[in-house]
């Protein structure tokens, strides 16, 4: 049996692969399947079912490093993980945290986090277990019951991750297991039949559940106990609250519930701002301000009652959902009304408040399943305030254009040669448009919306916000609109990676490419390109460094950062590096920085350096290294990160 103080772990090397949080979380998501089940296989069957997923549930979701870490002595598997560190690293931590799970608890020492029941995942009212298989699996989990926890685990690895008994002892070693434990639980695999195609049936996958309810009647007398005591607690508060004591005076503020003019006029839909229709044709200003109000229920007081009500105090039922950054308390004074209107099978309130889109959505036939939506808009203008989401269903999302706007199209990023497909515009709805945001599986396209006015085409994207992101190109502090063919080439490479910046609060995304680099044994020249997406807050901006080689139909991101200034108008600077293999079959580093580099460096792994922003240094697979650039007035950046 494995000791309830697991072994030290492996010291690592110097050399060792290291891991960071990103790579590890990049991991995770990829496999989080595969690793849930194999949490789910290891951990012991005595736990019960219900508890078994939660728990495998819990382990995987904790797997994460909490900084960079060495991955050493963690072996990958042969297939479509293979050389993948991160993959490894979180493995590892999976399988050390399920045979802890499986420990018996000990009065001498405080239990390991993995020993008690998971905080979260919780599913309350609910049993959760995976479906039932045949006759053949549920031989091999009794099989699999009667089985150490190490002996589970090197069966698993085995069968599941398909390593080898080398790769087997190396990582049970690693996750805490002895040396002689490691013998003797290999000896106990082998003498299990070995059914490893059974591994993969749904009687073992932890993420397809059924569902059932728990105990009906101890969850009735366990209401009834948890109401009284809340009754006592309310009481309680109650004293404590009186005049005189508890938790003290209010100082100026007015008493509960006194009138407020201010307050009570924010939420009288008689007051609701109502602009001219014309009044953006003689108006300097180019944003929400000056747009009507538009919709078949703009004249219905009950309907804007409620959503101003709502937007004031949301109850409990409501779904509201606010893009970071933005405050979603109450309006300050009376806002301005957008739309109001029926959209499919939905009534639709949009309103405005100088800072604040707000989108209130209720079901035409009540208000259960009301909906209550923010987005940030303060400062927007031009690209910025052509479009609001009015409506999303079926994986499509319907516009609110703004009235300046003439025409509106549907266009492929990925194919800029295929041209704009017209929409129709009604009263400034267009029609449907099928949204990216909501895609799922591989990324084959990207469409985005084409607005049109006075002054040319301008790209708009979903990125799963109310008020879609405004695509540009070029360097930064002098960035033009994507409507010419070369933009819309220039983009249609690297459309997908719009993908990462999906319900940040984006505003803006500006695509650049800041270099071109001849490639070694004479494999062409590369691109690279720097996408950066601002943000309306302000902070918290996105940049990913990406390179891409001759033909090639998308770029790979070498290098991403958040919240720095590189890319951006105020550091038009950037620096980033990749591994990669020419057709020759030789590995190198490839470093470029913007054309304002006057030399790249770079040391670790690998050693060397060039004059001007090109660097190509031949090395091996799986090197680190760390690149330095110096700019034309002396001073210094690092790569991307």
């Amino acid at each position: 049996m494995q000791s309830q103080d697991v072994a030290k772990r492996p010291a690592a090397s110097p050399t060792d692969p290291v891991v960071d949080v990103e790579q590890a979380e990049a991991a995770l998501v990829e496999h989080y399947p595969r690793l849930v089940r194999l949490a789910y296989l290891v951990l012991p069957p005595s736990l019960g079912r219900n508890r078994r997923v939660l728990t495998a549930h819990a382990l995987t979701q904790r797997a994460l490093p909490r900084g960079r870490a060495s991955a050493s002595v963690i072996p990958a598997q042969s297939t479509g993980r293979d050389g993948d560190p991160g993959y490894a690293f979180v493995r590892l931590q999976v399988v050390r945290t399920a045979l802890e799970a499986g420990l018996p608890l000990s009065f001498r020492a405080l239990p390991k986090r993995s020993q008690l029941p998971p905080l979260l995942p919780q599913v309350r009212g609910l049993r959760l277990f995976p479906r039932s298989g045949g006759a053949d699996e549920l031989a091999l989990d009794q099989r699999l019951s009667a089985l150490s926890g190490p002996a589970r685990a090197a069966y698993v690895l085995r069968g599941l991750e398909q390593l080898p008994d080398g790769d087997v002892r190396r990582v049970l070693a690693a996750a805490g297991v002895e040396r002689e434990e490691v013998d003797a639980a290999l000896r106990e695999a082998d003498a299990t039949p070995a059914q490893y195609d059974l591994l993969d049936s749904p009687e073992f996958d932890p993420c397809s559940l059924h569902a059932r309810p728990t105990d009906l009647m101890r969850r009735r007398q366990h209401g009834k106990a948890a109401l009284a005591a809340a009754a006592a607690v309310a009481v309680c508060g109650a004293l404590l609250a009186l005049p005189g004591g508890g938790w003290g005076p209010d100082g100026a503020a007015a008493p509960a519930y006194a009138e407020n003019p201010a307050a009570e006029a924010a939420l009288n839909p008689g007051k609701l701002t109502r602009i001219a229709p014309t009044a953006w044709e003689s108006s300097a200003r180019e944003d929400f301000s000056v747009w009507p109000a538009r919709g078949d229920l703009t004249d219905n007081t009950a309907l804007l009652r409620r959503a101003l009500a709502v937007w004031a105090r949301p109850g409990e039922s409501v779904q509201v959902s606010a893009t970071p950054g933005t405050p979603s308390g109450g309006p300050a004074g009376p806002p301005q009304l957008l739309y109001a209107g029926t959209v499919d099978n939905a009534r639709v309130v949009i309103l405005y408040d100088g800072l604040r889109i707000a989108r209130y959505a209720e079901p035409k036939d009540g208000t259960k399943g009301a909906a209550l939506d923010f987005a940030r808009v303060d400062g927007a203008t031009g690209a910025e305030a052509d479009a609001v989401v009015l409506d999303r269903a079926d994986g499509n999302v319907r516009y609110l254009t703004a009235p300046w706007v003439k025409k509106a199209a549907e266009r492929d990023l990925q194919k800029p040669n295929a041209g704009a497909l017209p929409m129709t515009v009604t009263d400034g709805i267009t029609s449907p448009l099928a949204s990216p945001a909501t895609a799922t599986g591989a990324c084959t396209s990207w469409n985005v919306l084409q607005l049109t006015d006075d002054t040319g085409n301008r790209l708009v994207s979903d990125l799963g916000e109310l008020v879609p992101a405004h695509l540009t190109s070029g360097r930064p502090g002098s960035v033009h609109e994507v409507s010419g063919s070369a933009a819309q080439h220039a983009w249609a490479p690297y459309a997908c990676s719009l993908g990462a910046m999906r319900s940040l609060g984006v505003r803006s995304v500006n695509s650049w490419q800041y270099a071109q680099q001849p490639l070694p044994d004479a494999s062409g020249a590369a691109e690279w390109v720097c996408t950066r997406a601002e943000t309306w807050r302000g902070d918290g901006e996105r940049v990913l460094a990406q390179f891409r080689t001759p033909g090639g139909t998308y770029g790979a991101v070498a290098a991403k950062a958040q919240g720095v200034s590189a890319c951006g108008a105020r550091d038009p600077h950037v620096l980033a590096g990749v591994l990669w293999k020419s057709a020759a079959g030789n590995w190198f580093l490839l470093a470029a920085g913007s054309k304002d580099t006057e030399a790249v460096s770079a040391k670790g792994g690998v050693n060397g350096s060039a004059r001007g922003g090109l660097l190509a240094v031949k090395t091996k697979q799986g090197v680190q290294a760390e690149l330095k650039g110096t700019l034309d007035d002396g001073s210094t950046i690092t790569g991307l990160r």
